[in-house]
């Protein structure tokens, strides 16, 4: 029975076809130890806790602009109207090659807005109005180099995101925030919608408008429709429901 078992053992050990290995035991017996199994490599997957991501990420074309798009999306993007209004934003962008110089109409209204404050005694002299993508991009520049990205951001555009390209905006008086304590920024806060602007970076609107309070910065509307952002109390983005 020994000899047969011990044959048995041998022949059941080189096999090759089993999973365990038999070796002898302080006693002689058998001790069957299990073979450890190789664990499978993990495939690659996109689901992550049970949702599906993308592993696709478009990556944008040519070097970035200081909005984080590529320079070539200014090439094609159009102009947004809101309710017949041209909205320029940090979302809302203007082509590369949008405007050319001051809108005619708007550059009217401010002649009447000049000729209104100095009948009232103060001087609104105009600091910068049409601004080309190019020049818009210089000036932001600037500003970094001075402030740092996180500053500028708050009170200057993006190349593409400024309302000076639309030739509708005009900087007056004077680019200081002091300006709101002055005669002529208090007259122009109270009289701006009768010839047609609004003060577009109203003060405590910061979160809604992107920009710091701007009391020199208008923004030709038309007298109805600005006279009504006016009475709102509402920033642009408000009125027009993208806030």
């Amino acid at each position: 029975m020994l000899a047969l078992g011990g044959a048995l053992g041998i022949l059941f050990t080189i096999s090759g076809c089993s999973a365990e290995v038999v070796q002898r035991g302080e006693q002689g017996k058998s001790v069957v130890q299990p073979m450890e199994t190789p664990q499978p490599t993990p495939e690659p997957t996109d689901w992550v806790g049970g949702k599906h991501i993308d592993t696709v990420v478009e990556q944008p074309e040519g070097p970035l602009s200081p909005s984080g798009k590529s320079y070539s999306y200014y090439d094609t993007v159009k102009p947004t109207y809101i309710n017949g209004v041209l909205l320029v934003n940090k979302d809302y962008a203007l082509p590369r090659d949008y405007g050319n110089g001051e809108n005619e109409v708007a550059y009217q209204a401010l002649t009447k807005l000049q000729q209104g404050a100095w009948q009232a005694g103060y001087s609104m002299p105009l600091m910068s109005g049409f601004r080309s993508f190019e020049t818009q991009e210089e000036l932001y520049n600037d500003y970094v180099a001075v402030d740092g990205v996180e500053k500028a951001d708050t009170y200057s555009a993006w190349p593409g995101h400024s309302e000076h390209q639309t030739g509708l905006a005009f900087d007056v008086g004077w680019v200081d925030l002091q300006f709101a304590n002055t005669g002529a920024g208090q007259w122009l806060a109270r009289h701006a919608h009768e010839y047609g602007f609004i003060i577009r970076y109203p003060k405590d609107k910061e979160s809604v408008t992107g920009y710091q309070y701007e009391p020199w910065h208008i923004r030709y509307l038309g007298v109805d429709l600005a006279t009504k952002v006016y009475e709102s109390g509402l920033c642009l983005e408000e009125y027009l429901g993208v806030a």
